[in-house]
């Protein structure tokens, strides 16, 4: 019976996860939290963009208040700004730095997580 009962379950949550899409977000006690299709479990935002990252070779570029130096910046690198109101994954995408989500199109609740919303002021 417990294997049964273990087969629906893992039946269930694979037909659920399958429904999710990649990117899908959802405040959950005030914590944004994505559904990353790769790993199949819910990540905080900013683990979400870091398991992005990782998944194209990585950071390009450390995580910091200073952008790097424009003439060493390619096409689609990444970088992770830290503001004073949060972090925000940027992207390298036609000739300019943009928001990762921008560039990705995950959920437009990413460009109000963490520091996102402040980073062009």
């Amino acid at each position: 019976m417990k294997t049964i009962m273990a087969l629906c379950f893992t039946l269930l949550f694979s037909a659920y996860s399958n429904a999710l899409e990649h990117g899908e977000a959802k405040y959950t006690n005030n914590s944004l939290q994505v559904w990353n299709q790769d790993t199949k479990e819910w990540q905080s935002g900013e683990a979400f963009w870091l398991s992005y990252a990782q998944s194209q070779g990585g950071l390009t570029w450390a995580k910091s208040a200073t952008y790097p130096n424009y003439d060493d910046v390619k096409e689609f690198d990444t970088f992770l700004v830290e503001l004073k109101q949060g972090t925000c994954l940027m992207q390298f995408f036609h000739s300019r730095w943009r928001l990762a989500n921008d560039v990705q199109r995950w959920n437009n609740q990413f460009n109000d997580f963490s520091g996102c919303s402040y980073v062009f002021d």
